[in-house]
C-alpha cells in the first residue's frame, strides 16, 4: 500500500512515521475524499493501545528520474510534478505480532494482557463509529510498555487503510483481475477486502461489515497467539475460504502446547468471536473484553462463563 519512513518534525523535534500512500491508492477522488473523512475520525481516536495519527496531507514533487534514456525524454518535454499523498502516525519501536509468532506461541498472561488491550482499543474505536476491517498480527506492534520498562504493550496500526485500499481498487481493477473465489457468488460484491486468514465470513461474501467482523478477526488472532497455530490454515486461496465459511477451529486447550494451562473459558470466548453467523457472536467488543477481564482476575479457574 506503500512505503514507510522514519521522519522528523522540526519544529517539535517529534520523531513520526512519514506513510506515503502508493499512487494507485489515491488516484480515484472519491475514495481519497472518504479515507480523509475517516482519517479525520480516526485522528480523534485517543487510546493507549492504537497508533496515534498525528495528520493526512498532499505534496506535489518532482517525478523521479530512473534512468538516463527517462532524463533525457523529460528534459524534452519539461519536468513533470506527482502528487503524493501521506500520513504522520507516531513512531513505534519494537515487532510485529507477526514477528513474535514466528517464534511460538505467547505464554498464557501475555496471551491475556494483549488480548484485552486489544479488545479495549477496538472497543473504542467502534463506539466512535470506526470498524477497522483487518485485524491481523502484522497490524498490531509489541513496544516497549509505557509504566514498566521490563515489559511490553500493543499498538493497533493502520485504521482505515483497508477501506481505502478497497474503495481504490473496486473503482479501478478491472473485474477480470480480481480474486477467483470458488462457488462464484463471493465476487459479485468486487474485490475482497481484508487478510485472508483472519477475514469473517461477511467480508468474503462482500456484504457491508461492521464491528463484529473485527470480533471475528480478533478470535483468529487469540487463537493463533495462544497456540502458535493459525485458526484457518491452508495452502491455497480456495482451502482457506473453506475452513473459514464451514469449518470451526479446534479449541484452543486441544493445540496449546503440552503443561500450558489454559483456562476453559478462553475456549469460549474465542469460539464465540469465531462463530460463522455475526449474529450468534459477541456483539460488542466491550463483552469480549469484560470476559478477558474475568478471566484475567481468576474468575476462570472453576470454567464457569461469566456472568
Amino acid at each position: 500500500m506503500g512505503v514507510v519512513y522514519k521522519g522528523r518534525v522540526v519544529r517539535l523535534d517529534r520523531r513520526v512515521a512519514l506513510k506515503l500512500l502508493a499512487p494507485h491508492l489515491a488516484a480515484n477522488r472519491e475514495a481519497r475524499e472518504r479515507f480523509e473523512r475517516e482519517a479525520t475520525t480516526v485522528a480523534k481516536l485517543k487510546h493507549a493501545h492504537i497508533c496515534l495519527l498525528y495528520d493526512i496531507g498532499r505534496q506535489e514533487v518532482e517525478e523521479a528520474e530512473e534512468a538516463e534514456e527517462v532524463k533525457e525524454a523529460k528534459e524534452a518535454r519539461g519536468r513533470r510534478s506527482v502528487r503524493v499523498d501521506y500520513l504522520v502516525l507516531e513512531y513505534l519501536e519494537g515487532e510485529t505480532l507477526s514477528q513474535r509468532l514466528q517464534k511460538g506461541p505467547l505464554p498464557l498472561d501475555h496471551v491475556l494482557q494483549y488480548s484485552i488491550e486489544i479488545a479495549d482499543a477496538l472497543d473504542k474505536a467502534h463506539r466512535a463509529g470506526v470498524t477497522h476491517r483487518d485485524i491481523k498480527p502484522g497490524n498490531i506492534m509489541l513496544v516497549p510498555s509505557s509504566e514498566t520498562a521490563s515489559k511490553t504493550e500493543t499498538k493497533l496500526l493502520d485504521f482505515g487503510l483497508a477501506k481505502l485500499k478497497h474503495e481504490v481498487e473496486k473503482a479501478t481493477v478491472p473485474a477480470s483481475e480480481r480474486p477467483t473465489i470458488p462457488g462464484g457468488a463471493l465476487t459479485q460484491g468486487g474485490t475482497i477486502l481484508g487478510t485472508l486468514h483472519y477475514m469473517a465470513p461477511e467480508q468474503l461474501e462482500s456484504k457491508e461489515v461492521d464491528g463484529r467482523a473485527d470480533i471475528f478477526s480478533f478470535g483468529a488472532v487469540v487463537h493463533e497467539m495462544a497456540t502458535g497455530k493459525r485458526a484457518f490454515p491452508g495452502e491455497t486461496q480456495a482451502s482457506i475460504i473453506a475452513k473459514i465459511l464451514d469449518h470451526n477451529p479446534p479449541p484452543v486447550s486441544s493445540l496449546e502446547p503440552p503443561g500450558k494451562l489454559s483456562p476453559p473459558a478462553l475456549d469460549r470466548i474465542v469460539a464465540t468471536c469465531l462463530a460463522k453467523d455475526r449474529e450468534d457472536r459477541w456483539q460488542t467488543m466491550r463483552d469480549v473484553c469484560r470476559e478477558l477481564k474475568w478471566i484475567n482476575r481468576g474468575g476462570a479457574q472453576a470454567g464457569m462463563p461469566a456472568t
